[in-house]
């Protein structure tokens, strides 16, 4: 059969290929282009990394600051409900099938990291809450997590008093999607910032657990002494201390209780400091001796306090964050149309203010750098073991040619299994391009040996062409077969491997088709250049 189609039907094509050399050449070119515009267009889109389908949901409550535990297990206690009736929900779409929850655990007073209430990091405070769901192994479940997480939120609905709330069922988390920094001097003008960028996005369809890490301090009473206290004799240092000493206490004296020391504090009875109106009925003693009431020895403003200031280079910042639905939305798209619309209005806005884009942006952004420079040497490294065997400048080029053409295979490989492209297929890119040469570098060698002979260029390519048909096509067969266990299997664990497999898969795949035509027509254009400014061909070189 590979004879009969080596000598009846390659050979012809080859031939065909090689005469019409600059219209293959710009076909090839064409469909190159057309890849590109793929990605460009975003018919094949970028993500940082692929979405890997967990075993857990972990939905993380943030109360204001200040809540009551009380008030925070009852919100917690309202969304275990709502996941318990998300998890019947599918379970009742299933009939016959062992249901998708394993275990379900609660945590009011405190935020639990990745691992458990043993294994992982967990803060305390009355008004945080956790509540983690776990399921069954994803090859046990006819529904995804993502799915049961979004159904989970959608019945939950908004809940009043709820400051942060959101859920997260990705196994793998670099960071927020969307993730702004606002950097200013002036914390009013970051909270305006921040307040105007969350709307924007709430405009964005797809994005979901739109906050800021700017959390609401506790009330507070703020006091600011009066000008006619001051003209008393009243500082602010005597109106601290004595609110302080008439509600908290001040210290009379110590005594010793065996071997503890024990304080004695001062402080107004409880009756008496039970309410506002216990304090707007203080007084205040003056250095003369005499009394002031304390709304005219201060004005008292109601307000809340901070709880937690962010600095970077000294500057007030403010994380405007976001979740991206990736049947939805793609995070790529949203940032960019940030840079050029209301990103730029806002710096505009407000004079001095400076963004970054961190979280998954920012991981995406050091690592393609980093992949860059690696990439680049990798290139030059195969360049220079080319052209030392070789003794040419130029063939290793027409060596290489079939790269960027394996990186066709991969973006359509992606294309047709209706994969995203993702920092993990870029991985596999890279391992391809060390592979699509070996298949080149037969053909070439072939190709000047049977020069070296003394046959005519287009002879030499013929036989060359179909002397090399064989091992090239069952070397690519036989690499592609061994990545389809991976590119099918439906493991979590297989989930990172997916996209480095498509990506080696169906480049190795595409480059075999490059390999044995435009190969050969990229050989037949370079000696035609080679002919115009009367360069020697590369085999008498060689003698």
């Amino acid at each position: 059969f590979l004879d009969w189609l080596i000598n009846r039907h390659y050979r012809g094509f080859l031939d065909l290929c090689v005469r019409y050399r600059y219209a293959t050449l710009a076909a090839a070119l064409g469909l190159l282009l057309l890849t590109v515009g793929l990605v460009g267009g975003n018919i094949v889109r970028f993500r940082f990394m692929p979405v890997v389908d967990g075993d857990r949901i972990t939905v993380a409550i943030q109360m204001p600051q200040g809540t009551l535990i009380e008030e925070t297990a009852k919100v917690e206690n309202y969304l275990l409900e709502k996941g318990l009736a998300a998890v019947k929900h599918f379970d009742e779409l299933n009939p016959g099938r062992e249901s998708v929850l394993r275990h379900i655990y609660a945590l009011a007073g405190a935020t639990v990291a990745q691992g458990g209430p043993t294994g992982g990091q967990t803060t305390s405070a009355p008004h945080l809450a956790t509540i983690v769901m776990l399921l069954q192994p994803s090859e046990k479940r006819a529904v995804l997590a993502t799915d049961i997480s979004r159904y989970w939120r959608k019945i939950a609905g908004e809940i009043p008093g709820v400051e942060q709330l959101s859920f997260e069922s990705n196994l793998v988390h670099l960071g927020s999607n969307v993730d702004v920094s606002f950097a200013h001097e002036n914390q009013e003008v970051l909270e305006k910032a921040a307040e105007r960028l969350k709307l924007g996005l709430a405009a964005y369809p797809g994005l979901e657990d739109i906050a800021d890490n700017y959390p609401t301090g506790k009330r507070e009473l703020k006091l600011r002494l009066t000008p006619q206290a001051r003209t008393l004799g009243v500082t602010q240092d005597d109106l601290a201390r004595q609110v302080r000493g008439a509600f908290y206490g001040a210290e009379a004296l110590r005594l010793q209780r065996g071997r503890n020391e024990v304080k004695v504090m001062v402080r107004y009875p409880e009756a008496e400091r039970r309410s506002l109106h216990d304090l707007e009925s203080m007084r205040i003693r003056t250095p003369a001796g005499g009394e002031l009431p304390l709304l005219q020895a201060a004005t008292v403003e109601s307000g809340r306090g901070f709880s937690v200031i962010n600095r970077t280079d000294r500057k007030r910042v403010i994380d405007v964050t976001a979740t991206v639905d990736d049947k939805v939305a793609n995070a790529q798209e949203i940032l960019n149309d940030l840079k050029g619309g209301l990103l730029a209005e806002l710096t505009a806005d407000y004079p001095g203010l400076t963004y970054n884009l961190e979280g998954e942006a920012k991981e995406q952004r050091d690592s393609l750098a980093s992949m860059r420079k690696g990439f680049l040497l990798a290139l030059f490294m195969i360049y220079a073991l080319l052209a030392i065997p070789f003794k040419s400048y130029s063939q290793p080029l027409l060596i290489m040619v079939a790269i960027p053409f394996g990186i066709v295979g991969a973006i359509l490989g992606h294309l047709i299994l209706g994969y995203d492209l993702s920092m993990l297929s870029l991985f596999g890119i890279v391992a391809l391009s060390g592979v699509v040469v070996n298949d080149s570098l037969l053909l070439i060698d072939r190709i000047n040996r049977s020069r070296s002979a003394g046959e005519e260029p287009h002879e030499a390519i013929l036989k060359a062409g179909q002397r090399r048909f064989r091992p090239i096509l069952l070397t690519s067969l036989t690499t592609f077969f061994g990545l389809a266990p991976i590119i099918t299997e439906t493991s979590t664990q297989a989930k990172f491997l997916i996209p480095m497999a498509i990506s080696l898969g169906f480049g190795i795949i595409f480059a075999t088709g490059i390999t044995l035509l435009l190969i050969p027509t990229v050989y037949s254009v370079l000696e035609d250049l080679r002919n115009l400014i009367g360069l020697k061909p590369v085999h008498q070189r060689h003698e």
